[in-house]
């Protein structure tokens, strides 16, 4: 089976031009292509059933741009997902008119701005907005703020609650939206908690929410002033926690931990405490459930001179810290037997997983007022 004689002069011709990037559409059997002076379209005419016919255009853009009709190797899809696309050929993979080569240029680690823009008008939809706003050379350019308009006005019709925690957490990257669309999406989560996720991963110390701080804040940090000082990781994690900001992490984290939506919510949430607490001293140490974990906690406490220093300056300090030190240990590795064995959601999940929920949140209640 052949091109039909019509196409194939008028393919000729289009590729003969300095062209940025093609896309095919199969609904009106239709070639655009997208150049310096803008856009340009070819109708085609089948000569077989369409499905077949756009995989022979593809064929005939692949051989002109990459020297094999065998088009973009499918087989590498996980590959490609993985960021692995070589960036000589991230332009060239924007010209076979196949959406699985715009995927790669948008997982691409080297995706620069004006190619975020040719992939974008090749395929707009959210998760190739997702993928390039990952990259820091598109937030900072003005493909940027494009993108996060996209995926704030698709915010209400997502329908996975990972895919929302994701556009949320990108989109409030600086400089991408202003204050007025982040409190908007701020209100959402009083009717989808899956929204607060994304906050706490991206501005855990920015949230639009106003919350006082610790009644014993202000002693604790005048107390630890000289501990601070000379960088103790416990100090300033405990500071940090009593203060304003941390006790309106505290609030929101424990407003999802009692009704999360799904697995998704769970797992983001758990790695957004750990992410929060980070100390160098556990960060590398994960825990499948919580009797290990306070196991584990009593251990540091014996091994750790940071936290030998703060209790010798107050010993009342000591259920504070082990709340922190327990919340620097959590993570998604907590739910991971549980979920291996189940795919429930809503209430009938939220009652397998009380044995990790319910201990984190009486750490959170250690550290507020």
């Amino acid at each position: 089976m052949q091109l039909s004689h019509e196409d194939q002069l008028r393919l000729n011709v289009l590729v003969a031009q300095s062209l940025q990037a093609i896309r095919i559409d199969e609904s009106r059997m239709r070639v655009y292509a997208l150049s310096e002076r803008g856009e340009a379209s070819i109708d085609l005419n089948p000569t077989c059933k369409d499905e077949k016919y756009v995989r022979l255009i593809q064929q005939f853009l692949s051989t002109y741009y990459l020297g094999s009709p065998g088009g973009y190797p499918v087989f590498l899809r996980r590959w490609t997902r993985m960021g692995q696309a070589r960036d000589d050929s991230l332009e060239k993979l924007l010209l076979i008119g196949e959406p699985e080569a715009v995927a790669a240029v948008v997982h691409a680690s080297g995706l620069t701005n004006e190619l975020a823009r040719r992939a974008w008008w090749t395929s707009m939809n959210a998760e190739n907005a997702r993928r390039m706003l990952e990259k820091k050379s598109v937030v900072k350019g003005d493909m940027g703020s494009e993108l996060a308009q996209f995926l704030v006005e698709f915010l209400p019709f997502e329908e996975e609650q990972k895919a929302i925690i994701d556009s949320v957490r990108l989109v409030l990257q600086p400089g991408l939206i202003d204050d007025q669309v982040r409190n908007d999406i701020w209100k959402r989560g009083k009717r989808k908690n899956s929204y607060y996720v994304g906050f706490l991963l991206q501005t855990p110390d920015c949230l639009p929410i106003d919350v006082t701080a610790h009644e014993h804040w202000e002693c604790t940090v005048k107390a630890l002033a000289e501990e601070t000082r000379t960088g103790n990781e416990y100090s300033k994690l405990l500071c940090r926690a009593l203060g304003p900001t941390g006790q309106a992490f505290l609030y929101t984290a424990n407003l999802v931990l009692h009704k999360p939506n799904d697995q998704e919510v769970v797992v983001a949430l758990l790695n957004a405490i750990g992410k929060y607490f980070r100390c160098t001293t556990t960060e590398k140490k994960r825990w499948r459930d919580m009797k290990s974990l306070s196991d584990a906690i009593d251990i540091h406490f014996g091994d750790e001179p940071e936290l030998e220093r703060i209790l010798s300056i107050d010993p009342s300090l000591h259920d504070r810290l082990h709340a922190i030190v327990g919340l620097s240990m959590v993570s998604e590795t907590l739910v991971d037997p549980i979920f291996g064995m189940t795919d429930a959601i809503g209430t009938v999940m939220r009652k397998r997983i009380e044995p990790v929920t319910q201990p984190i949140a009486g750490y959170i209640r250690l550290l507020q007022s």
